[in-house]
């Protein structure tokens, strides 16, 4: 049970519940009691998993997913799929979660909460269902390319991806994501489709949820090294709690320069200047690796009331929103893999 509202954590259907294929984001809460759990049968098996609305804010994937079922009202899906309905409740606000909840892509490693239980049980109805393939459809609320994420250097997932984009970014931090508890499953991809609702991340996303649905079976032979460019996230950098923040000509600790979202995806020379600092104040950012450990040291310099990049980096991720960067982050870095050879697995 909800501690919060009283409801049941998980609901789990075999049927679209009334009114769902025209529902807005915002009144899922309607029709849907909390996170939902949806089977429906296709002329194919075994089914694809999707989920969608794990961050109540990123609402494209439900757009999506409308879509591609309202093309098959009638007539039938093309194969057996099963769609996870995330974060209802921060849906009805607009939000990414609210202050009382965990964030909906941590918990599914380990366990504790009502949620952690629940998205376990999603886990082990699908691993009973021998799920074929897993799609978790994201939004960015900065200004980001359409790009697709795994868990595993592996040729399958990589496939997976390359479906969606030729940018592809390698990630094993933060843990509890959803695509890494289904990566021990079945290859899994996480879609970053730009903002929410913008009409081509949402026609991007359905357009590979229908190929995706129409696969005959999905391939596992080796990616051609020039089909996908591949990065590799190798730190997250977080502001500390204890340092405002701010964009263009603001009074705080840190002030960011106004466009700084127009820097993803962007290999930036050492040097770049991202911000100005208070000359009163140890302004500072806290940088992690894949290990836990604190590098900022190696990426950034705080020198002459300044934040600039010590070395050669490309942000991705990164946002001018004050909400999301506190409860998530300000960005991930990254650097340029090759594409592993046919015998490598990771």
């Amino acid at each position: 049970m909800d501690t919060v509202t009283g409801l049941p954590m998980l609901t789990i259907l075999d049927a679209l519940p009334g009114g769902f294929l025209n529902c807005e984001p915002t009144r899922l809460h309607t029709i849907l009691s909390g996170p939902t759990l949806i089977h429906l049968e296709g002329r194919r098996s075994p089914p694809v998993f999707v989920s969608i609305l794990l961050h109540g804010n990123e609402y494209t994937g439900l757009l999506a997913v409308q879509k591609l079922l309202r093309r098959y009202q009638g007539r039938g899906l093309p194969r057996d799929l099963s769609i996870f309905v995330g974060n209802v409740a921060a849906a009805r606000f607009g939000l990414r979660r609210l202050d009382h909840q965990p964030d909906y892509n941590r918990i599914w490693q380990g366990n504790g909460t009502p949620e952690h239980d629940a998205v376990q049980r999603v886990v082990e109805e699908m691993a009973q269902r021998k799920v074929v393939a897993s799609i978790d459809i994201h939004n960015n609320t900065g200004h980001n390319p359409h790009y697709a994420c795994i868990n595993r250097l592996d040729h399958r997932f990589l496939h997976l991806a390359a479906l969606f984009n030729r940018t592809v970014v390698y990630f094993t931090k933060p843990e509890g994501v959803q695509s890494a508890a289904f990566a021990r499953l079945c290859p899994a991809v996480t879609l970053e489709c730009g903002r929410p609702g913008e009409p081509r991340g949402i026609e991007h996303a359905f357009r590979y949820l229908d190929a995706a649905l129409n696969l005959s079976e999905f391939p596992a032979h080796p990616v051609v090294p020039g089909d996908i460019d591949l990065f590799h996230t190798v730190a997250i950098v977080k502001i500390p709690r204890d340092i405002s923040f701010g964009f263009g000509d603001t009074s705080t600790d840190i002030r960011f320069i106004e466009d700084l979202d127009r820097l993803n995806f962007s290999e930036l020379p050492a040097g770049t200047c991202l911000a100005h600092t208070d000359p009163n104040k140890r302004a500072r950012l806290d940088v992690r690796d894949e290990r836990g450990e604190e590098v900022s040291s190696a990426y950034f310099t705080f020198d002459d009331q300044r934040i600039c990049t010590r070395t050669e980096v490309m942000p991705a991720m990164l946002t001018l929103n004050p909400q999301v960067i506190r409860q998530d982050c300000l960005c991930y870095l990254m650097e340029r893999l090759p594409v592993p050879e046919a015998s490598q697995h990771y």
